[in-house]
């Protein structure tokens, strides 16, 4: 069984709550994170930027900040999350698409730049979707990639496992009224790829200068790389 349907479902159901749950979720660090996407995206004004898995549309914002409104594509398979995006950024010129990942609407060598925060943990195929962006992407562009990785065994190993297994699924029921859509969504995290095998795919896939840094205690990490 595929992941898409039950994750297109639940992303729809914590739609409303989903940046009230992201903000308590990473102590309010997650915006940080996604500004340091954007700063990897290397964009300039007038470039074309795609923003996959836009949510509520964070990124997409900050990207069209740089290149202009009229010059971003925020696409998600989601129609909760683009209706939210939309709200949230109603008189924004960003072009608000439904799309899946994995066989994306656009012609080869379209955009300068191509980011998504938390998508490749919710597909059944990374390599196949890092294909698809390697496609759509001009020569030169760049891929950046926010997610969560699983915690290394270390010190602090028994604590994130306990927050991830507990805390957050506790804190989606109080404030998302959906404790089992927080339950997968950090299940999913600790069933990920690693920091460095997910480096590894961004190179079959064909994207050179790959490299990574991590965040919060080793659980998220952001990648890039170049076409």
């Amino acid at each position: 069984m595929t992941k898409g349907p039950q994750v297109q479902k639940m992303f729809d159901n914590i739609a409303g709550k989903y940046d009230l749950m992201n903000r308590v979720m990473t102590m309010g660090q997650d915006q940080k994170w996604r500004r340091f996407v954007v700063g990897k995206a290397q964009v300039k004004k007038g470039d074309r930027a795609l923003d996959l898995a836009t949510g509520t549309g964070d990124i997409a914002l900050m990207l069209s900040e740089v290149c202009g409104d009229d010059r971003v594509v925020g696409g998600d398979f989601s129609l909760g999350m683009l209706k939210e995006a939309k709200k949230r950024f109603e008189h924004s010129h960003i072009s608000w698409q439904a799309c899946d990942a994995n066989k994306l609407p656009f012609e080869d060598n379209s955009f300068d730049a191509v980011t998504f925060g938390y998508l490749l943990r919710n597909v059944d195929d990374s390599l196949r979707v890092l294909k698809e962006v390697h496609r759509v992407l001009k020569p030169g562009g760049r891929v950046v990639c926010l997610d969560t990785t699983p915690p290394a065994r270390n010190f602090y190993y028994p604590f994130v496992k306990m927050y991830f297994s507990i805390g957050i699924p506790v804190m989606g029921k109080i404030i998302a009224r959906d404790e089992s859509a927080y339950a997968y969504l950090t299940g999913s995290t600790m069933g990920f790829h690693d920091a460095d095998t997910l480096a590894s795919i961004f190179e079959e896939a064909g994207f050179t200068q790959v490299s990574y840094k991590k965040f919060m205690l080793g659980t998220i990490g952001v990648h890039w790389g170049v076409k």
